[in-house]
């Protein structure tokens, strides 16, 4: 099910964070107390039906209990062809699984990720950069969800 509301979400276990994109989909998960968010060997996208498996198995071996996805947005909060990709990933996410999903907005992971990574070359880059942004991702859904 997705969810509107933080509050709705589970308080307690693991989350999963993904950052979806046409190729790639970075993928963090947090420690059982949320303290912590690890990032994750990041999926390769050959089809929605295969990526949808993929985290499927993650979130049944990993016990989690709730599910982030980083919505990306332009600037002024509209949504983009993107986003609605985004949204539509969820949506067959949502009808494969009982767990609660919800979006956190995902403006300038990117770049914080690369600030995170440092230098090295652009095939490391591209190698860590979805997983490292999903961790970010992670990080701001888990400071929404003990401010609750």
């Amino acid at each position: 099910m997705i969810l509107s509301d933080y509050k709705d979400f589970p308080q307690t276990g693991r989350i999963i964070s993904l950052d979806w994109g046409l190729r790639r989909c970075g993928i963090a998960v947090s420690d059982e107390n949320r303290d912590f968010a690890f990032a994750r060997p990041q999926l390769y996208i050959k089809s929605q039906d295969e990526l949808v498996q993929n985290v499927l198995g993650i979130v049944t071996e990993d016990k989690i209990s709730g599910i982030v996805i980083g919505l990306p947005l332009h600037s002024d909060g509209s949504e983009s062809d993107t986003t609605k990709m985004v949204r539509e990933f969820a949506k067959s996410l949502s009808h494969n699984t009982d767990l609660p999903i919800i979006f956190v907005e995902e403006n300038l992971t990117s770049s914080a990720a690369q600030e995170e990574i440092g230098r090295k070359s652009i095939q490391k880059i591209k190698a860590e950069l979805d997983s490292v942004s999903a961790k970010i991702i992670l990080e701001n859904a888990i400071a929404i969800l003990k401010r609750i």
